[in-house]
C-alpha cells in the first residue's frame, strides 16, 4: 500500500537543511509521491530543483491569494511547460486577514478574485487541474468555480474547510484534500462533515510544514505524517487502513495522472 502527499511545501525554508532525510523518512513510511504547490513565484526555482532531483516529486505553478500582488502570467507560462509541472495553484480566495478599511477590503477582494479567475482560465488553457485554497470565502469561491466552468479541468479543494455547501463540487470534478486538521481535537465540524464527502473524491495531503497532525502538533509537519491522516480516515469511516490507502491513492492518480507511474 502507498500514500501520495498531494500538497506539501517541500520548497519551504523549513526543509532546506534536511530535505533528503524528510523525503527518505516519507519513502520509508510508504509515501511514494509528493506534489509541491505553487504559492509564491520566488519559490518556483527550488520546487523545480527538487522535482528534477527526485523522481517522486512533482510541482504546480500558481499564486496564493496572500501573494496575489506577485501574480505574473509570463512566469506561469515559463514553468507550466516543465514535464513535472502537473497542476495550477494553489490559487483561490482567502478573506481571513482582510484590511479593516472598507475601501482597502474591497480592493483586496477584487484583486484576489481577478487573480483567481486568471488562474482558472490559465488552467483550462493548459489543461491542468486546479489546486484551490478557500478560507472564509466559500460563497465567492464556489461561484467563481461554477461561473468560469472550472469543471472542465477539475481539481482539489486543498485543506477542505468543512463547509457543507462545497461538497456539491464533488459533482463538478473536484476532490477534497484532507490533512492533519482531521486529527485535531477541535476539528468537530470537519469530523461531522467528513463522512458526507464521496469516498471517490478524497485525497490525502499534509500542507507541510504547516498543520501538523496529532500527536505531533507544534512540530514541523512532513509527508511521513500522512500515515496519521490515513489512520484517522480509517477510524472515522470504519474501514481498514489498507482500503484508505488504496482509494486515496487511486483518487490522486485519477486527478493528477502523472502519479500513475508510482507504484
Amino acid at each position: 500500500m502507498i500514500i501520495i502527499d498531494t500538497h506539501c511545501h517541500l520548497d519551504n525554508e523549513q526543509y532546506y537543511e534536511d530535505i533528503e532525510t524528510v523525503i527518505s523518512n516519507a519513502l520509508d513510511s510508504n509515501v511514494k509521491g509528493f506534489l509541491i504547490p505553487g504559492a509564491d513565484p520566488k519559490d518556483l526555482p527550488r520546487a523545480v530543483e527538487l522535482a528534477e532531483k527526485y523522481d517522486e516529486v512533482y510541482f504546480s505553478v500558481g499564486v496564493h491569494p496572500y501573494d496575489a500582488n506577485a501574480f505574473d502570467l509570463e512566469i506561469m507560462k515559463k514553468y507550466v511547460t516543465h514535464p513535472k509541472c502537473i497542476a495550477v495553484g494553489e490559487c483561490g480566495l482567502d478573506y481571513f486577514r482582510l484590511p479593516e478599511s472598507e475601501i482597502d477590503k474591497e480592493e483586496e477582494i477584487k484583486l484576489q478574485k481577478d487573480v483567481f479567475i486568471k488562474q482558472i482560465e490559465f488552467a483550462k488553457e493548459v489543461r491542468k487541474p486546479l489546486i484551490v485554497h478557500v478560507r472564509d470565502a466559500s460563497n465567492d469561491s464556489k461561484k467563481l468555480l461554477l461561473d468560469y466552468n472550472a469543471k472542465e479541468i477539475g481539481g482539489v479543494l486543498h485543506c477542505f474547510n468543512a463547509d457543507e455547501q462545497l461538497i456539491s463540487l464533488a459533482n463538478e470534478n473536484f476532490y477534497f484534500g484532507i490533512g492533519g486538521v482531521l486529527t485535531f481535537k477541535n476539528a468537530r465540524k470537519l469530523i461531522q462533515v467528513f463522512p458526507k464527502i464521496p469516498k471517490e473524491k478524497i485525497i490525502i495531503e499534509t500542507d507541510g510544514p504547516y498543520l501538523t497532525p496529532h500527536p505531533h502538533r507544534g512540530k514541523r509537519n512532513e509527508p511521513a505524517y500522512t500515515t496519521l491522516v490515513a489512520q484517522k480516515i480509517s477510524e472515522l469511516l470504519e474501514i481498514s487502513l489498507e482500503e484508505v490507502e488504496t482509494f486515496t491513492t487511486d483518487n490522486a492518480k485519477t486527478l493528477f495522472k502523472e502519479f500513475s507511474n508510482i507504484n
